[in-house]
């Protein structure tokens, strides 16, 4: 594995009685493509909170590049270098496509104060996330027309617009259909692979789990209980028992 990124020490997180996260250990490196799987409830949208800032950590910390982001708000850790997608997309129905890339690059650059001429400005550099996304010819039109495939899109060419070392992407394909999950990913692989872009996402489709992924963490319980290689993990009988399943 390359120089570590982010590393995660000992960090967990309870609500009420529930354990959603207990001790996590990990690491993911500059341009390591990490996949985390588990069966619903293994912490791992909570781990991701954590890292994005929503939630506070109960004990343990996590750092990125060096410096604590435990505790810090979501934009501090976003102005770091660390971006985010969600389950569900996240965008501005009411305005366009590369209206909202602008919005994301006026953020990038500290301008909300002044986001009339922060945006015409940013305009050819919105379109060129778009085209790099593969939606160009989509930019003038309103998020609240998209197809939902197109839609994840826009989400990740907004996370782009931040400029990040590291993506965390929570279940990125949920919701599209089988061909428009794998020409997602292949354009998440792309850019791990030729930017040294940092990827950490959660998945239930084992395919592109196990096509896409360097490296696959298993949590079961708010616990990992495997951390390696796809084949390595594919075999682990711990994991073919609490979520694999025996033909795996």
């Amino acid at each position: 594995m390359s120089e570590a990124l982010l590393c995660v020490e000992r960090l967990s997180k309870s609500f009420g009685a529930v354990a959603a996260l207990s001790g996590l250990t990990c690491s993911v490196g500059a341009g390591e493509r990490v996949a985390i799987i588990g069966p619903n409830g293994a912490g791992k949208t909570t781990l991701f909170n954590l890292l994005g800032g929503q939630l506070p950590a109960d004990a343990g910390s996590a750092t990125f590049a060096g410096q604590r982001i435990t505790g810090l708000p979501p934009h501090a850790i976003a102005r770091l270098g660390v971006g985010r997608t969600f389950q569900v997309a996240a965008t501005f129905a009411s305005m366009s496509v590369r209206e909202n890339v602008q919005v994301a690059l006026l953020s990038r650059y500290g301008e909300q104060r002044s986001p009339w001429r922060g945006r015409l400005r940013h305009a050819a550099a919105a379109q060129a996330l778009l085209e790099r996304v593969g939606i160009g010819p989509l930019g003038a039109r309103s998020c609240a027309r998209l197809a939902y495939a197109d839609l994840k899109r826009v989400e990740l060419a907004i996370a782009l617009a931040l400029s990040p070392r590291l993506l965390l992407m929570d279940e990125p394909t949920a919701g599209m259909a089988a061909l428009e999950r794998t020409r997602l990913m292949q354009l998440v692989s792309n850019l791990a692979l030729g930017d040294g872009l940092a990827v950490l996402f959660t998945e239930h489709d084992m395919d592109i789990v196990f096509a896409h992924a360097d490296r696959i963490l298993v949590l079961h319980r708010g616990r990992l209980i495997a951390d390696g290689p796809p084949a390595a993990v594919r075999a682990n009988p711990e994991v073919r028992a609490v979520y694999l399943g025996a033909a795996a």
